[in-house]
């Protein structure tokens, strides 16, 4: 029997992950909204890889309800998104569903499941009031870790521009069978997938670079390669990895490669827009709680100071108010 996927906001990465899965023999479902969702119903969610493309008729609604009971959810939203439906995603949850998180940055569930001093610990950057875990049980919970770069270039239309890569893993290191057979799908749909046994590292991987990219990008409204080519915010990054280095190491995080190999990784994904950078110029939330206002957290829980992550966190944050009240969006044109 296939196995039944509903991927709760099919955009970039989750279209991405609805049209490969499917093709892999998974039953999928989408969650999405809008124009969105409009021609996902009339023409199916189309995959653009390379000069390929590949078009999935999926079942598409505004709301999990709609699409029956579910094997696997997998969460495509960005973290700040979770909250706002989360009782519709709870409600979904049955003893045998397994709930799949691939949201950037430190998730809210980072202290469950875990052993340390600081087991238990909610964190209330991503968990504000216990809204999530007070909800979602954590028995049902997957890591996994995006990698790819995707683009919803339009209605029903996802770009993948680079990169498979999603590591899946229990989140207390455990190896069982539904993690085996979900790593197993992945494959078979093309992605490479390693079993880890280490989840938490592996998001640290990723963070690392993505706190300080991410809003720097924003600042600059530059790419990545140009954020690593130019001097002065290469050293911005180091700065900031550097603090958030020192946090993870007291958390028992092993930092699998260097500073400067994860920014030259960086550096060579290109001219390519970070996901911050994106929704700045879209006049979307940007994901600051996720991947920076929880790593301050996690420096006052771990009593190590982050002067330069808070200086681009406070520039961050204001230009991301500002932007929302002004109901605006921000943008480099040519003159």
């Amino acid at each position: 029997m296939s196995m039944r996927i509903c991927v709760v906001g099919a955009g970039a990465i989750g279209g991405l992950l609805a049209v490969k899965l499917a093709a892999a023999g998974a039953k999928v479902s989408v969650v999405i909204r809008g124009a969105h969702l409009q021609a996902v119903r009339a023409a199916g969610l189309k995959l653009i890889e390379d000069d390929t493309e590949i078009v999935q008729r999926l079942p598409a609604a505004e709301h999990i309800a709609e699409l029956g009971p579910q094997d696997v959810l997998i969460l495509g939203l960005k973290a700040h998104q979770l909250v706002p439906i989360i009782d519709e995603v709870a409600s979904a949850v049955g003893p045998q569903t397994s709930v799949i998180t691939t949201q950037n940055g430190i998730p809210w569930w980072y202290f469950q499941k875990c052993d340390g001093p600081y087991a238990g610990t909610r964190l209330e950057s991503v968990d504000p009031g216990g809204a999530i875990s007070s909800k979602l049980p954590v028995a049902a919970v997957l890591g996994c870790i995006v990698y790819p770069a995707c683009d919803l270039i339009a209605p029903g239309v996802i770009r993948h521009i680079e990169g498979n890569r999603f590591p899946l893993g229990e989140l207390d290191g455990a190896e069982t069978p539904r993690l085996r057979a979900l790593v197993e799908l992945f494959r078979q749909a093309g992605f490479k997938s390693p079993l880890v046994n280490d989840i938490r590292s592996e998001i640290w991987l990723k963070l690392w670079g993505n706190l300080c990219f991410n809003p720097i990008s924003a600042l600059t409204h530059a790419t990545l390669q140009d954020i690593c080519r130019f001097p002065r915010t290469r050293s911005l990054a180091a700065a900031m990895m550097t603090e958030a280095q020192a946090i993870g190491e007291k958390l028992g995080v092993k930092f699998k490669v260097s500073l400067e190999k994860r920014i030259a990784g960086a550096e060579g994904v290109g001219a390519h827009k970070t996901s911050m950078l994106q929704d700045l110029e879209h006049g979307r939330a940007m994901e600051l709680e996720a991947l920076v206002g929880s790593v301050i957290e996690l420096g006052r829980i771990t009593q190590t100071p982050t002067p330069t992550i808070d200086v681009v966190y406070a520039l961050a944050t204001l230009l991301a108010q500002s932007v929302q009240t002004q109901r605006g969006r921000l943008q480099i044109l040519p003159a």
